[in-house]
């Protein structure tokens, strides 16, 4: 696969995923605007992660069943109709009807990245899923960045009506410019595809990365979701737009681990995931010093960011070669850990920080990576003992 096709394929996936995180730098004005109280605005986020978490189950099956480049292309018209609604809702139930339709369609990400795959040579294939894949971050984390900008000149409503014309005119584009896929094999229908989903939990080296990805995102989502508070608060004080300039670093990086994906192709993956889960670890020691420092935290997220996304890079390779008959269910699946494991992370982190404060919140960003790394340290050591047909 060329470049310009693996960059219209992350462009796809940064564009699906920020179509859901695009509220959280605007969630005070959007929930003022239609009518929402103060304490329920966190449902505007969280309307679309379950929209997600449906169309992980129920759509993204879909992919081992029928042609992937089509499939991309309707996900993202239908998600581009769910963010116009939004952009267009005269009060809160019909955003929030929109919300859940864009979070719905917004698992093209998953077909995205199996259709990468599949189309990928097995000597490129981590390398494309790298790149790929990196569209996902800088479309959680850019979000940030460019959703405050544009509200803050026009309305958030533009932003979503931002969104719906490139998810439009990505759909034109895959379907004008991908190749059709060649595979040799295809499970007999979707009630099938959706059935086999529940096999893969029994699968040694499926739980195992599906864990490792659990606790590797809760981590990451204690970060994310809670860095916003103690930068609002004494000493620093920032203001929404600064705040949102800490993406910009996260998404450095998480470009840098894009490289990831050629380390697995040779063969590395296990021991990038332990290298990369220690150095996040790590990194929740300079994070922590946030109560004093503001330089210190700029490297730690840098390196958490670097470490979460070479971890995710190898988990999703390791999988894709493991069950190259069913990419589409087995990148579904593994997201599901993904989802939880960052609601787990947003939800505790500001409880966490509200009782104990910020250094605690680091202590619990620190102990979700620790268990990532015991669950794949334990792996290894069972690896040692009982050769297994894939490696962890």
């Amino acid at each position: 696969m060329n470049t310009w096709r693996r960059t219209l394929l992350a462009m796809v996936c940064g564009v699906a995923v920020a179509s859901i995180y695009a509220a959280q730098p605007v969630l005070e004005p959007m929930g003022r605007d239609l009518g929402v109280p103060a304490e329920l605005t966190g449902w505007i986020v969280a309307t679309g992660q379950f929209g997600y978490l449906v169309g992980l189950v129920l759509l993204v099956p879909l992919g081992d069943v029928v042609d992937r480049r089509r499939l991309i292309a309707v996900h993202l018209a239908v998600t581009a109709a769910g963010l116009l609604l939004t952009a267009s809702a005269p009060g809160a139930s019909a955003a929030f009807a929109g919300l859940a339709l864009s979070g719905l369609f917004a698992v093209v990400v998953q077909t995205t990245v199996a259709y990468a795959a599949s189309v990928s040579s097995p000597a490129e294939r981590g390398r494309t899923i790298g790149t790929v894949t990196s569209g996902v971050v800088i479309g959680i984390l850019g979000a940030r960045v460019v959703t405050g900008a544009l509200a803050e000149l026009w309305s958030w409503r533009y932003v979503y009506a931002a969104l719906a014309a490139l998810c439009l005119g990505l759909a034109a584009l895959v379907r004008a410019v991908l190749p059709a896929e060649e595979r040799p094999y295809r499970p007999s229908g979707y009630r099938r595809a959706v059935a086999s989903l529940g096999g893969l939990f029994g699968q040694r080296l499926f739980l195992v990365r599906g864990l490792v990805a659990f606790f590797l995102f809760a981590s990451f989502g204690t970060l994310w979701s809670g860095l916003s508070l103690p930068l609002a608060g004494e000493p620093w004080q920032l203001d929404e737009s600064r705040i949102g300039l800490f993406g910009l670093v996260g998404l450095v990086g998480a470009l840098g681990a894009a490289r990831a994906g050629q380390w697995a192709d040779a063969g590395r993956a296990g021991r990038v995931t332990g290298l990369a889960l220690t150095l996040l670890i790590a990194s929740w020691a300079a994070i922590g010093q946030l109560s004093w420092s503001l330089w210190l935290p700029v490297a730690g997220i840098v390196l958490l960011d670097f470490a979460v996304q070479a971890v995710h890079v190898s988990n999703q390779h390791l999988l894709t070669t493991a069950h190259p008959d069913r990419i589409s269910s087995v990148i579904g699946s593994y997201m599901v850990f993904y989802s939880l494991g960052s609601a787990l992370g947003a939800a505790t982190t500001t409880a966490v920080f509200t009782a104990h404060g910020w250094a605690a919140s680091s202590l619990l960003g620190a102990g979700f990576a620790a268990c990532a790394l015991a669950v794949w340290a334990a792996d290894r050591r069972r690896s040692r003992r009982v050769p297994s047909p894939a490696p962890a």
